[in-house]
């Protein structure tokens, strides 16, 4: 299994990448645009592997080593040897579009790309490459040290091989993977949590239920761990608002078209629990 991993961007996708990676004994070369957001990144991630060692979960030595296989870095070329690049940058098509034209230039011809998108269809993505047949989807779910799943996301060119090392990858750092044939957009656990939390705030917004009785309805009648509107708070109302946005524009689904109230929070800037008031206080 290679063992070399390069993940652009250091946000909070990003570092729990690096940081499970890491831990798994990949080296790991984490890439921002600015030395500030690369030190927030790698200030998360030795936070993060700090509480697994006051829990007992992790050797102080193993966590000391695990950070030391990160390597930050502003540059784009330091991806040149990675086996496998991981893209975790803001969910926009230009965005990651102009990522993949550049590690397309930058990247081993042999390298596989994946993009950590959770909406936005691989084929759009891949299309910026001239190796599509190497471009696959790898969406880790929030926050990534805790989460257990990884959907794989096939392109229209992706792969059996792609397909196979990005599963590896995923594997080789704990994770379980569902692989999406088909890269409509979400994918299959965005447009269920879309479709979900849409219906959970319109009956909010019209005054079916409370907040909490929706989330006590979705928990002990579903079995859900967590309600559609309390996800969204953990979340961000604002992510959840442009996930939805993405698959309604692409789809033109009624289902998926954001509420009313969605925007209006986003607007107000309760934005869930990082901003301390979302459909709940914090």
């Amino acid at each position: 299994m290679a063992k070399k991993l390069a993940v652009v961007g250091a946000g909070l996708m990003g570092a729990g990448i690096a940081q499970v990676a890491a831990q798994a004994g990949y080296e790991v070369t984490l890439r921002d645009i600015t030395e500030q957001a690369l030190t927030r990144g790698t200030d998360g991630i030795k936070s993060s592997y700090d509480r697994f060692v006051a829990k007992g979960k992790l050797e102080a030595a193993d966590a000391e080593a695990a950070l030391a296989r990160i390597h930050p870095t502003t540059d784009l070329g330091a991806v040149a040897d990675a086996d496998l690049v991981v893209e975790a940058v803001f969910e926009q098509i230009e965005v990651k579009q102009e990522i993949f034209r550049e590690l397309d230039r930058l990247a081993a011809p042999e390298a596989v790309l994946a993009s950590n998108t959770s909406a936005i269809p691989i084929t759009k993505i891949a299309a910026a490459t001239g190796r599509p047949e190497r471009v696959v989807g790898t969406h880790f779910f929030s926050p990534v040290p805790m989460m257990q799943l990884c959907e794989l996301v096939r392109g229209h060119k992706t792969s059996d091989e792609t397909l196979a090392r990005a599963r590896e990858f995923a594997e080789s750092v704990g994770k379980t993977c569902v692989v999406v044939n088909r890269d409509v957009a979400g994918f299959v656990t965005t447009r269920l949590i879309s479709a979900l939390v849409v219906e959970a705030v319109k009956l909010y917004e019209s005054g079916v239920a409370t907040a909490e009785d929706i989330d006590t309805a979705c928990r002990l009648g579903f079995g859900h761990a967590m309600g559609p509107l309390a996800t969204t708070d953990l979340t961000g109302v604002d992510i959840l608002l442009h996930a939805t946005g993405n698959i309604y524009a692409e789809s033109q689904d009624e289902k998926f078209a954001p509420p009313e109230l969605m925007r209006r929070m986003v607007d107000a800037g309760d934005l869930g629990r990082k901003s301390g008031q979302g459909f709940y206080p914090y």
